[in-house]
């Protein structure tokens, strides 16, 4: 263990902003090529921190199996283990304010967004993981088949070298989200952080060592993701990969899992959230849901509901409401509490953003409102929140992820109709359904191929119930019991009780009884 504890960040007198190391084997390492970290609220620098490559990943990797297989760790009891996620979501709670004020400055969420989702939710998350591990069933007597005598023991043990990989959006509640179920399991941790925002990881470092987590089980690297991050999944001596990202990042993370050593791999990917409303829908709720729905970080959540789907006989009044009530958002400074909405993250996600509203335009969509930089932002990376109408399933803004905050406002006549069009999509992550009659929005619910599906809500994350996507928006889940799944393997040992009886039902018994072993 290191005698003392440090902080990730360097400063002096010659440097105006904190430079950021390397967390690796219990030692802030430097390297010489470095990131600046900007505020996409005002372009100014909030950081330095180093960059990674291929032989800091390397030297993570190696950290991180060198104590799985010291066993320190695994071996030991899950209140142990459990104890120290606890220590450290109290480490967090008590620095909430500081987190979620230096998370908007890296990553432009609004300051409320920021405290929920980068400061609160990984706090809740840690103790959930921390309770679920002491219940768990890492051993559990089998079934005792009777017919043919034996019994044995079911367990779950840990992979081995769990590597995260995690997008700058929500950098530490994502992060938390793996290293959370990989810990309590008793695996070691690689985390590969987003380069834009790589802060809350290497706090959380910081903390983790603090707490008493032995020297290279947890280990934060940095680096670009096509260099760092696909070596890592391509890492013989890596036994699981957790991401979250685009879809077409993740299946190049697949890919490079299975042909190196069939790793086992949890993805969370892109979406195209469908928001269904109801003709009974309590009509104003529905547009503040809409606007929740794929307004929340700028439209840069992958559960977003991007697709809002509404019936005929609503459209005008709902799509002119949901008009007037965006016209009140708040565009500002996201460190000020009264702002509702925040930039996007770089100057090039933007331009990708008004060049998707242009192909809109381009398909036959109106724009209704949005679709520009807003007036009088000379700094930063913004868009004006925009919604979209005349859209049809088929136009590239209906399927392809935008990642802005952009809704695409598509009609439906009848139920059946609106659950095809939801369901005509690559994507299938989270879904939304509206609705006055709980039964007729679970009947919908039921039919919608999604991993999530809210009614009367939208980004509802509740760290009891799994978290992940059907079709391309991923494999496997996070959150809930099948966290912990998911980061274990499954041992059977069987134990005979009465060989003889076995051998008969087998048809394998011998004519000549086998000599005294003495003999």
């Amino acid at each position: 263990m290191t005698s003392t504890i440090e902080s990730p960040a360097l400063t002096s007198s010659e440097v105006s902003v904190p430079h950021y190391r390397l967390f690796i084997d219990g030692e802030w390492v430097d390297t010489s090529e470095q990131y600046v970290i900007v505020n996409p609220a005002t372009e100014e620098t909030v950081a330095t921190a180093a960059k990674g490559g291929i032989d800091q990943a390397d030297a993570a990797v190696a950290a991180a199996r060198r104590a799985f297989d010291q066993g320190i760790w695994r071996s030991l009891p899950p209140v142990r283990r459990a104890a120290v996620l606890e220590a450290v979501a109290d480490a967090l709670e008590a620095r909430s304010e500081e987190l979620a004020a230096t998370a908007t400055r890296e990553g432009g969420a609004p300051l409320y967004l920021s405290m929920g989702l980068n400061a609160i939710t990984p706090v809740s998350n840690l103790r959930y993981f921390a309770e679920l591990a002491r219940r768990y069933q890492f051993e559990a007597p089998g079934p005792v088949v009777g017919g043919i005598a034996h019994g044995g023991v079911i367990r779950r043990e840990p992979i081995g070298v769990c590597a995260a990989i995690v997008p700058w959006n929500f950098p530490l509640a994502l992060a938390v989200w793996k290293i959370g179920p990989a810990l309590a399991a008793g695996n070691s941790v690689v985390l590969k952080t987003d380069e834009k925002t790589p802060i809350g990881a290497l706090e959380l470092a910081r903390e983790l060592q603090a707490a008493g987590l032995p020297d290279g089980v947890f280990n934060v690297v940095t680096g670009d993701g096509e260099v760092v991050g696909a070596h890592l999944a391509a890492h013989p001596d890596v036994n699981k990969i957790g991401f979250t990202g685009s879809s077409e990042v993740g299946r190049k993370v697949a890919e490079a899992a299975g042909r190196s050593n069939l790793k086992r791999v949890t993805l969370e990917l892109g979406g195209k959230g469908p928001n269904i409303v109801l003709a009974d829908a309590d009509m104003q709720m529905a547009v503040d849901g809409a606007i929740w729905g794929f307004l929340m970080h700028a439209g840069q959540a992958c559960e977003s509901g991007t697709r809002l789907l509404l019936p005929s006989s609503v459209h005008d009044r709902f799509v002119e409401r949901l008009v007037d009530r965006l016209a009140t958002v708040r565009i500002g400074d996201p460190l000020d509490p009264t702002s509702n909405l925040g930039p996007l993250i770089s100057a090039a996600q933007r331009d990708r953003v008004l060049r998707y509203v242009e192909l809109a335009r381009v398909e036959g969509a109106t724009v209704a409102c949005g679709g520009r930089v807003p007036a009088g932002t000379d700094k930063g990376y913004w868009v004006e929140p925009t919604v979209l109408t005349d859209v049809t399933n088929d136009m590239r803004v209906a399927r392809e992820e935008i990642f802005g905050p952009v809704l695409c406002v598509l009609r439906y006549d009848t139920v059946d109709e609106a659950i095809e069009i939801a369901n005509d999509s690559d994507f299938g992550l989270a879904a939304g359904v509206w609705s006055s009659n709980v039964d007729a929005a679970l009947d919908v619910a039921r039919r919608l191929e999604a991993g999530s599906v809210w009614i009367n809500d939208f980004h509802m994350a509740n760290e009891n119930y799994p978290f992940g996507g059907f079709k391309q928006s991923g494999v496997g889940r996070e959150l809930g019991v099948n966290a912990l799944d998911a980061y274990t393997e499954a041992k059977s040992i069987q134990i005979s009780m009465e060989p003889d009886i076995q051998k008969r039902a087998y048809g394998l018994a011998l004519s000549t009884p086998a000599p005294a072993w003495g003999d």
